[in-house]
């Protein structure tokens, strides 16, 4: 038996072993999606002493990388991020002649900064938090019409809002309360007010039912047909 082969069978068996491992025994993925094999296949790269050897195996790699994670694909240099996984799995200790300089450590696994996310006290979350402005906003005006008008177009944006978040339906008077609720109980509109209707906020065609008609009972008329055969009565 050949060096070569001896060395084939010592990898087998290798890997037999390690298939028979429980994953608390194993050394943790760096990257799961390639999943436990890749990051095997990885380390035995580094294992091969000839360079041209290693290089050549490292492409093949890849390739299976690529197969193993197609959504990679979806960037326009995803076969350089291919390699940069390589490079990641392999801790950084792989020397290969790749299409790629390596990654610096530590780049790409540096976390970004926090980008400050506003907290705001919203109440009803689907109305969002500029609906209380805009009512505050209302509360400012003075001509009685102007605001009624302005409450009535915020109403049906509330409106339209609910049923971004519930597309079923809504009570016109739910609209109503909550915009009283929203407004701290100043305003109040008349619980008749008619909303903008939800077929419309939906884009449903409406379904207009026509009254029934009534049938109008029609007196048959008999027209006397005179048979031939018989002869006419007369009176």
């Amino acid at each position: 038996m050949t060096k070569e082969n001896v060395n084939n069978v010592t990898t087998h068996n290798q890997m037999n072993k390690e298939g028979l491992k429980y994953n608390t025994e194993r050394d943790k993925l760096i990257i799961s999606e390639y999943g436990r094999n890749i990051q095997v296949m990885i380390n035995h790269l580094m294992e091969i002493e000839d360079r041209d050897k290693r290089t050549e195996a490292a492409h093949f790699v890849v390739s299976v990388m690529a197969q193993m994670n197609p959504q990679v694909k979806e960037s326009n240099d995803y076969i350089h991020k291919l390699w940069d996984h390589l490079h990641i799995i392999s801790d950084y200790k792989l020397d290969v002649d790749g299409p790629f300089d390596p990654p610096q450590q530590g780049v790409i696994t540096v976390k970004p900064e926090h980008v400050g996310y506003q907290k705001h006290n919203i109440k009803h979350g689907h109305y969002g938090h500029y609906m209380g402005k805009m009512l505050k906003k209302i509360e400012e005006i003075e001509d009685d019409k102007k605001r009624e008008v302005l409450l009535l177009a915020l109403a049906n944006q509330m409106k339209r809002d609910y049923l971004n978040w519930n597309r079923e339906t809504v009570n016109d008077l739910l609209i109503l309360d909550d915009l009283y609720k929203l407004s701290g109980e100043r305003f109040t509109m008349p619980a008749d007010t008619k909303l903008i209707s939800t077929n419309e906020i939906l884009n449903k065609p409406q379904v207009v039912q026509q009254p029934a008609k009534k049938k109008k009972a029609k007196k048959q008329q008999i027209k006397k047909v005179l048979n031939p055969n018989r002869p006419n009565k007369k009176n």
